[in-house]
Order: structure tokens, then C-alpha cells, then sequence
């Protein structure tokens, strides 16, 4: 079966041609387009037209194919009005619009289980209480469900994206409608939740689209070549989210504390992991370098060493974009006087949060856990994956980069009967067609203690 695999990442988007069969999955990159924000006057946007043409031009390079998924980044959305039409651009959530606003929004974490971060979507639509927009609407959709809408006049939410907004009960996978009501939004904003593996609408070709784990990390855990259940994962781009994969939520006192997430994933499950700050930290540092060649920086970073300088990856201040060598070097625990310096502190930065979130996973869902999966962008990033090795304790096993694509094709071919089974089945049909890399522990474990308690 040859389906599209749509997936939208905060700063480049990609479509995918995928083979799927029992005896495996091939995947060709047809089309990548940028992906990033758009500032107008005081307040930044994503630019939607431009990735909804990107969508159409990979569908059109992609050529004949019997289905589409679409996944995305998280949290945000777009406002229809009475007839449909989209009430301006998206905003962004790195907009400080949002900036305080989770401190006044009553605290519901044992309804929706989802982790305290100032852009989620509950925060947005309280900020933007009272806007003309927020007064016209009468529809709100996720990224991939207002692309779908466009492709196929569709309206839905698929249940994995609508778990992040801190909008839907983790419990009965519901809308929380006693939740919206306490802050002041609409529940009849809201469209009919669908589950993934939905066929939801058919595009003008006659193409079906079908809902995939529209949060691009539920379609990434759904392409980690596991081959049991006592694994974590490190789902690393732009963010690094970190967790495991149960079959319920944890929602007690000690996990709100700990700002973990319960995220719905495939097939009734829940991606239990807590949203790090990720290679954000070396992208912006790029881009205020001038955007110089990775690899020999990398290179240069493996040489300095390690965990003599670290920061906390998971502090808001980062979020924002800026000056990011800068901001870095004020908040780091040791001097830094190069760029090499300033990439080791951003690796072992990173490796410190993963094993913060592995170790606090761990102890706080009693699933025990003998290897770490890293998939997605940063699992190229060789230093980073064995920088997580050492710094976990735990074998990494790295790869594969484009994990979403993977699982959004394996749930498309799934639900339209070319694979057969469970998140099992799905998952050594990738392991035939993927080999990931191996990397040992190796370090001092005394040395990430002391790094840790540094902080």
C-alpha cells in the first residue's frame, strides 16, 4: 500500500511517499518546506497558507497514493467563524501573549493530567479572552485538523493533539467540559473528537485521510522500533519530550509536582513524559552565529569537556527566541569561552533533562525501563546520543529520524487493512526495515550527579 505521510515540525515540514506491507516500510521524502514564525507588529504567527501550500505541492509530488495523515507540533490553533473562515493567522506559542497567564487558570490537573507550560492551549484562549477574534469564532481546530479541514471539509479533533491543550479529560478521553466552563471557554468551540486510525473525509482525488496520532510525538511513539514494553523514549527536535508509554494516566500530587504530562497516544495508550526544552537551544545559537556548519562545531564540542558547565534545559527562560548564546552563558554553572564550550553545555544540558525525566518516569509510574529509544532529529546527533547513554545509565538505541512519518504511515495502512495486530505488530514490521544505532553507557555516574546537584 503506498500512503502520504504529512508531518509539520516547528521548523520545517516534510512529506513522505511510504510502501507498507507486512514485510516492511519504505519511506522517500517527495517534499520539505520551511516551517517558521512570522512576527507582524507585536505579536508572532505561524504562517498556515504557506504550510498548507507546502502540504498540497509534497500530495502533488507524492503521486498516486490510496490515503494521508497528517501530524504536527502541539497546542495551537486556528478560530473559524460562522462560515468557516479562518479568523486570521495562527498565533504561535512562543508569543508572550501568554506570558503569567497559567498562574491565574485554576489548577486541573487531575482531570487532564497535562504538564504546566505557558503556551498550552487553555492559556492561549484565556489570553486572548475578549479579542475579536475569540468573540467571532465559532470553531476552533488544531494545526492538522484545519489542514484536514481544508483538504476534505472535515471538522474533527483527533484525541492524541486534543490531549495537549489542557482542554480534555485524560480519564475518559473526553472533552472536559466542566474545565472550559470554570475558565471561561466555550465547550461548543469544540469539534467531535475522533480516535487515531479514524478515516475522516477524502480529499478531491478521492485520496482518504485518515486520523494518525496527529500529535507529531504519538505518531514518533508509534515508530519506535521496540521490541518490548520496558522502554522509554526521547522524541527530540525542536523539543526534546521524554517519557514512557502506559496504559494509564498518573495523575497524582507527585506527578503534577514533577510537571509530567499524560498525552493519549495510539490505541488507548498514554505518553507519560515531560516536555524539555531541545535542540531549540542550538538552532537559536546558530542562527545568532550566522548559521555556521554544524558538524565541525559538534566535533569540537565532543573535545571540550564534559559537565563543566550546565544549564537547566527545562527553564522557561529559554523559550523565547534571542540572543541564546547569551542567555546560555548567564545561567550556565561554569564559564564559557567559545562556541564549542557553549555546544558541550547545550549536549550535557540535554542529556542532564533526559535523565532527569527517565529517572523521575520511572519512579513515579513504577514501569521499569532497560534501554532508551532516542528517534527523530536528534538521533543524528551522535554526542547527544551518547552524552543520554552515559548520562541514563541505559543502552540508547538511536534512530530512526523521521520516527513520525514512520508511525503515521504504519496507522494510515493499519486502518485501511494492509497491516494487521497491535502497537506490537506495528512495530516489527519497522524493526525489519530499520536497523538503529547502539550506544553503551560509558561515563562516571557520579560525574551527572554532581552536574545535577549544581543546578
Amino acid at each position: 500500500m503506498r500512503v502520504a505521510a504529512v508531518d509539520l515540525g516547528a521548523s520545517s515540514g516534510r512529506v513522505m511517499a511510504c510502501e507498507v506491507s507486512p514485510a516492511g516500510i519504505e519511506l522517500t521524502e517527495v517534499h520539505r518546506f520551511p516551517n517558521g514564525p512570522v512576527r507582524l507588529r507585536d505579536t508572532l504567527h505561524w504562517d498556515v497558507l504557506g504550510l498548507y501550500r507546502g502540504v498540497l505541492d509534497g500530495l502533488a509530488k507524492a503521486g498516486p497514493v490510496e490515503a494521508v495523515g497528517i501530524d504536527s507540533w502541539a497546542v495551537d490553533y486556528g478560530l473559524l467563524d460562522a462560515s468557516g473562515a479562518l479568523l486570521g493567522n495562527p498565533v504561535h506559542y512562543r508569543d508572550s501573549r501568554t506570558d503569567g497567564v497559567a498562574a491565574r487558570v485554576p489548577d486541573s490537573y487531575a482531570t487532564t493530567g497535562v504538564q504546566v507550560l505557558p503556551f498550552n492551549t487553555v492559556y492561549q484562549l484565556v489570553a486572548a479572552a475578549g479579542s475579536p477574534q475569540r468573540a467571532l469564532a465559532r470553531e476552533l481546530l488544531l494545526i492538522p485538523d484545519l489542514l484536514g479541514h481544508w483538504l476534505t471539509g472535515a471538522r474533527v479533533a483527533e484525541v492524541t493533539n486534543a490531549s495537549t491543550t489542557g482542554l480534555l479529560d485524560v480519564h475518559t478521553r473526553d472533552w472536559a467540559r466542566g474545565v472550559m466552563t470554570r475558565v471561561g471557554i466555550e465547550p461548543d468551540l469544540f469539534p467531535p473528537l475522533v480516535e487515531p486510525g479514524t478515516v475522516i473525509g477524502s480529499l478531491p482525488g478521492g485520496e482518504r485521510l485518515v486520523a494518525v496520532g496527529s500529535h507529531d510525538t504519538a505518531s514518533a511513539v508509534v515508530g519506535v522500533p521496540a521490541d518490548t514494553d520496558r522502554f522509554a523514549y526521547v522524541a527530540t527536535g525542536t523539543w526534546s519530550l521524554v517519557g514512557l508509554e502506559l496504559h494509564k494516566p498518573v495523575t497524582g500530587e507527585d506527578s503534577r509536582t514533577a510537571n509530567f504530562s499524560n498525552e493519549l497516544g495510539v490505541d488507548g495508550t498514554v505518553r507519560y513524559l515531560r516536555n524539555v526544552m531541545g535542540l531549540w537551544l542550538l538552532q537559536e545559537c546558530l542562527r545568532e552565529w550566522g548559521d555556521p556548519e554544524l558538524g565541525p562545531l559538534l566535533e569540537a564540542a565532543a573535545a571540550e569537556p564534559g559537565l563543566t558547565a550546565v544549564v537547566d534545559a527545562g527553564d522557561p527562560a529559554f523559550i523565547p527566541p534571542g540572543d541564546m548564546p547569551a542567555r546560555i552563558a548567564a545561567a550556565a554553572t561554569g564559564p564559557l569561552t567559545s562556541r564549542a564550550a557553549v555546544v558541550r553545555c547545550i549536549m550535557d544540558s540535554l542529556a542532564l533533562a533526559h535523565r532527569r525525566a527517565v529517572r523521575d518516569a520511572i519512579r513515579l509510574s513504577g514501569q521499569e525501563v532497560d534501554v532508551v529509544h532516542v528517534v527523530g532529529g536528534g538521533a543524528r546527533n551522535t554526542l547527544l546520543c551518547a552524552l543520554t547513554a552515559d548520562a541514563c545509565g541505559l543502552p540508547v538505541l538511536a534512530g530512526p529520524v523521521e520516527a513520525a512519518a514512520y508511525g503515521n504511515a504504519l496507522v494510515q495502512a493499519r486502518a485501511l487493512g494492509a497491516l494487521e495486530g497491535g502497537l506490537t505488530d506495528l512495530r516489527a514490521v519497522l524493526r525489519g526495515s530499520l536497523a538503529p544505532t547502539r550506544h553503551e553507557p560509558t561515563g562516571d555516574p557520579a560525574a551527572w550527579d554532581r552536574a545535577e546537584s549544581a543546578l
